[in-house]
C-alpha cells in the first residue's frame, strides 16, 4: 500500500540538527537520573521507538505500508538470542549480525513489495508475519516455541559494562544504537536516495518518466528500514536475556503502526515520540484498570485520528508553519 510521505511538507529535522532536537535527547538523558527506578520501561521505550524509526523509513518516507514488520523485528531477536545461547556473547557483534539477517530477508521479499499492487504489498508483508511466527511456533527445538527461549548469555558491553536487572547498561546502550538508527535515516532522507523516495511519494509516475528506477530506490530503503527492525529485535533479547515468540506476532506490527499514527508518518521524530506516548500510555492506563485499559487506550486513538491527522508531531508543525506567515505580516507592520 502507497502511503502518502509527509516529509516533503517542511519537517525542520531531517535537513539539519534543530535546537529543538537537543532538548528531545537532554530529556531522555534526564530521565536516567529523574526514574532510576523506571528504566526497564525507560528501555522499552527507545528499542520500540527504534523499531518506530524503521518502519517510518518504509512507510512515512519511502510510502510502503507494512502489515508484517514484526517478522524482521522477530529474527533480529532470534538471532542475537542464538548467538548469546550457543556461544558468540559479544553485544555489539550480536547485534549486526541480527541487522545483516534481518536486511537478508528484507531484500529478499524488497522485491515484491517494491514492485507490487498496494493489496500485493500488504498480503507479502501480511503472510510473511505470520508466516514467520507459525514457524516459530513449530520449531519448539530451535525457538523455545511457547515458552520461549531461555539461556541467553550477553557479554558485558565492550567488556565493562555488564547488563543489569536495574537497567542501567541496557538504557545507554539502547540510546546510542536509537542515535545511530536516527543518523542513518537522517542521512537517507537528506540524500538523493530521499529526494527520490519524496519524489515517488509525491507522484510515482512521473519519477519514473524522469528515468527514476521506482523499484531500485524503493528496494533500498526497505532493506535497510528491515535491517533497523532487526537492530530493535536484537536489542530487546540482549536488554532482557530472552525471547518470546510474541516478537513475531502481529500485535508488534499493529503496535508499531499505531505509534506511527499518533506521533506523525514522516516525520523524523514522529515515530520516537508516538513510541514514547504509547508504551507511557500503556503503562498507566493498563496500571489503573489491567482489564479494560485499551477501551481507553482506542479512545486515545480515535481522538488523535479525528483533531491530529497528522499525528501529534506532525500537527504541531503544521500549526508552526501556518503561525510563521502571520508572525511575519505583524512584524512588517510594526
Amino acid at each position: 500500500m502507497r502511503w502518502t510521505p509527509a516529509s516533503h511538507r517542511g519537517d525542520p529535522f531531517y535537513k539539519s540538527w534543530h535546537a529543538a532536537e537537543l532538548l528531545l535527547w537532554v530529556a531522555a538523558i534526564a530521565a536516567f537520573f529523574i526514574y532510576p527506578n523506571y528504566l526497564p520501561l525507560a528501555t522499552l521505550v527507545v528499542i520500540v521507538a527504534l523499531f518506530a524509526l524503521s518502519l517510518d523509513l518504509a512507510m512515512g518516507y519511502a510510502g510502503i505500508v507494512s502489515l508484517g514488520h514484526a517478522a524482521y523485528f522477530g529474527l533480529g531477536a532470534y538471532v542475537a538470542a542464538w548467538l548469546g545461547k550457543y556461544g558468540w556473547t559479544e553485544p555489539i557483534t550480536g547485534v549486526l549480525v541480527a541487522m545483516v539477517a534481518s536486511g537478508l530477508l528484507g531484500l529478499i521479499t524488497a522485491r515484491v513489495v517494491a514492485r507490487g499492487t498496494e493489496l500485493s504489498c500488504l498480503l507479502v508483508t501480511l503472510g510473511l508475519g505470520l508466516l514467520l511466527f507459525e514457524a516459530a511456533n513449530k520449531a519448539n527445538d530451535i525457538t523455545g516455541g511457547i515458552d520461549g527461549l531461555y539461556g541467553v548469555v550477553i557479554a558485558p558491553v565492550l567488556g565493562l559494562f555488564e547488563f543489569d536487572f536495574a537497567g542501567k547498561t541496557g538504557y545507554w546502550y539502547s540510546l546510542c544504537w536509537l542515535m545511530f538508527g536516527l543518523l542513518v535515516v537522517r542521512k537517507i532522507i537528506g540524500s538523493p536516495l530521499g529526494l527520490t523516495l519524496r519524489g515517488i511519494g509525491l507522484n510515482k509516475k512521473r519519477t519514473a518518466a524522469l528515468g527514476v528506477d521506482n523499484s531500485r530506490a524503493l528496494t533500498i530503503a526497505y532493506t535497510i528500514s528491515t535491517a533497523l527492525a532487526g537492530v530493535a529485535g536484537a536489542l530487546l533479547t540482549q536488554t532482557t536475556q530472552y525471547v518470546a515468540i510474541d516478537v513475531l506476532a502481529f500485535h508488534r506490527s499493529a503496535d508499531v503502526l499505531t505509534m506511527l499514527i499518533i506521533g506523525g508518518a514522516g516525520y523524523l521524530y514522529g515515530g520516537i515520540l508516538g513510541a514514547a506516548a504509547f508504551i507511557i500510555l500503556q503503562d498507566l492506563l493498563s496500571g489503573m484498570n489491567p482489564i479494560y485499559w485499551q477501551f481507553w487506550l482506542g479512545w486515545a486513538l480515535v481522538i488523535i485520528v479525528l483533531f491530529l491527522p497528522e499525528g501529534a508531531f506532525g500537527s504541531f508543525q503544521q500549526l508552526v508553519r501556518r503561525r510563521r506567515p502571520k508572525l511575519n505580516k505583524e512584524q512588517d507592520r510594526a
